[in-house]
């Protein structure tokens, strides 16, 4: 017989703080989305939980749900995936050398190759904290802990970006105290924390730049508004972790309170 989906008693876009989640939730128990559950046990990004669930592998309470803005309560519900109970996934944080020419994204609209077409089966469950455009190689890091992710990514926190750029035309020491200073673009101020120019000439110049945010295309975006098109990009550092001589494409793993205590430090 084909079990019917669970209908929410309230709408799933607005639902009541007040609903309980489930008669069988313990007092600690915390509401979560159903697909922000999975994200936050480290078992899938978002977007792949919500394909989980709009296929009926999930259920809650024996009783299938397609809806993934469900709410459940964490412990306390029984939430099965192919009718196996969920647990948490052992914390991992892994530093990969993105290649250029991939996107930062699971899956992407264009058919563009994708950083998960390059990592191995076993990193597939991991997200990017934070994104490198196509154009842009070096640094990225992978984690399925969501806590240190927003650590991470949280711009209070101003955890430094270390990047190489090279952009054409000389850069003048005008120009890396305009950058410093910073420009507003689209509504968003644009500057660097550092910059150092390694190598300059009328052709390009070589720059060692820091950033303690993490806009969209920033480095870009602001050494073009400075005349200065950026043709080549590489991230090196993030926070404490380096890139090293970690080849394009590969990857190599942190354990997960190492690299806790590496940031704390």
């Amino acid at each position: 017989m084909t079990r019917r989906p669970v209908k929410p008693s309230k709408p799933t876009h607005t639902p009541s703080p007040q609903t309980p989640a489930s008669t069988a939730a313990s007092d600690d128990a915390k509401r979560v989305t159903l697909d922000r559950l999975f994200s936050k046990l480290g078992l899938a990004s978002r977007s792949i939980a919500q394909e989980w669930i709009r296929a009926g592998r999930v259920t809650v309470n024996q009783r299938v749900v397609r809806a993934a803005d469900t709410w459940v309560a964490w412990p306390g519900d029984s939430v099965a995936l192919n009718g196996q109970p969920i647990q948490p996934s052992a914390q991992r944080f892994v530093l990969f050398h993105k290649p250029k020419s991939v996107v930062t994204t699971r899956q992407d609209e264009q058919g563009r190759k994708t950083i998960y077409d390059v990592l191995p089966e076993e990193l597939q469950t991991l997200h990017a904290v934070g994104r490198l455009d196509q154009a842009t190689s070096g640094l990225l890091l992978l984690t399925n802990d969501t806590a240190l992710s927003s650590f991470l990514t949280n711009p209070a926190n101003r955890i430094a970006r270390r990047y190489l750029v090279t952009v054409r035309g000389e850069v003048t020491e005008e120009t890396r105290l305009a950058s410093l200073a910073g420009l507003t673009d689209e509504g968003e101020l644009l500057h660097c924390e550092s910059v150092t120019v390694q190598k300059r000439s009328g052709r390009e110049s070589h720059l060692d730049v820091t950033l303690t945010e993490g806009k969209n295309r920033e480095i870009r975006r602001l050494f073009k508004a400075l005349g200065h098109e950026v043709i080549r990009l590489r991230r090196i550092q993030f926070g404490p972790f380096e890139i090293g001589d970690l080849p394009p494409g590969d990857w190599r793993e942190i354990p997960i309170d190492e690299a806790k205590r590496d940031l704390h430090a």
